[in-house]
């Protein structure tokens, strides 16, 4: 299986489909996830002519589960070590969730100033700050991670079936229809992956102000965000986002949740589609 070692010792595994001198898109998943949570995407953009790379990120999937550098910067640099690997030049990257953090994180720090990114797409992502703080009243209280913390450490097995089984794809509203293989392919995905990585990762993506690094990107940025989200409040995210990005453009959608990509995915693909063709 391909993987990259990066500069610290660490073994990421990814993906690469297509031909190599195609156009590139990136992926880069959600907490607690991997990879494989963008099959849907890479096969239809792989259909379309593109060459499809995602990753999974340290302590998550197939990558090497060690203890620490579980922080958004070692996830930029982990990402930078695959780009820089596969020689991406002129990259679209898309990042959902977490990974919309390190998407940010990627293109303000390596990405641009490596000269590899056109553009970027920022799917329910936790940019700028998802706690709560005196300069972010909208963000969420610390007992909310708290609580996912005291989840994953209690039984994150249990833990993970909830949260896809209810808020992550909205079928905890009255009326929706749950899909028990989304669920279940939510909860292997997650299991895949190091407790510890999860635990630690839950501080990464609530407490990491990215505000400076919205300011630092310069590539175009499309936001997506369901007007539903249950996990990553739209009002404290993307909203606040697109006054924060140079070259930013926004689309909500009304009634979508957190997990809108795989819920409802020609809707979302054919968005990130026009963006990239425009």
């Amino acid at each position: 299986m391909p993987f990259v070692t990066t500069p610290d010792g660490v073994e990421i595994f990814y993906k690469d489909w297509g031909p190599h001198d195609a156009p590139a898109i990136a992926f880069h998943h959600g907490w607690p996830l991997s990879a494989d949570d963008w099959d849907t995407q890479m096969l239809f953009f792989l259909a379309k002519g593109f060459r499809v790379v995602a990753h999974d990120r340290r302590g998550h999937g197939r990558s090497a589960q060690v203890w620490d550098g579980h922080t958004m910067d070692h996830y930029a640099a982990d990402a930078a070590a695959v780009m820089r690997h596969l020689d991406l030049r002129g990259a679209v990257h898309v990042g959902h969730s977490t990974g919309g953090g390190e998407v940010a994180r990627y293109v303000a720090r390596f990405g641009e100033p490596d000269g590899r990114v056109a553009k970027a797409v920022l799917v329910s992502a936790v940019p700028p700050l998802m706690l709560r703080t005196e300069s972010n009243p909208g963000g969420l209280p610390i007992e909310v991670f708290d609580g996912f913390r005291k989840a994953v450490a209690d039984n994150r097995a249990q833990a993970f079936r909830d949260v896809a089984a209810g808020p992550f794809y909205g079928f905890n509203r009255p009326g929706a229809a749950t899909q028990e293989g989304v669920v279940q392919n939510w909860w292997r995905q997650g299991m895949m992956g190091s407790a510890k990585a999860h635990y630690d990762g839950i501080a990464a993506f609530s407490e990491t102000d990215q505000t400076e690094d919205l300011r630092a990107i310069g590539v175009p940025t499309l936001v997506l965000h369901g007007e539903d989200d249950q996990i990553v409040p739209i009002d404290a995210s993307a909203r606040r986002s697109i006054g924060f990005l140079r070259h930013g453009t926004l689309k909500t959608y009304p009634g979508l949740p957190h997990g809108m990509l795989t819920t409802h995915p020609d809707t979302l693909n054919a968005d990130i589609l026009a963006f990239i063709q425009a």
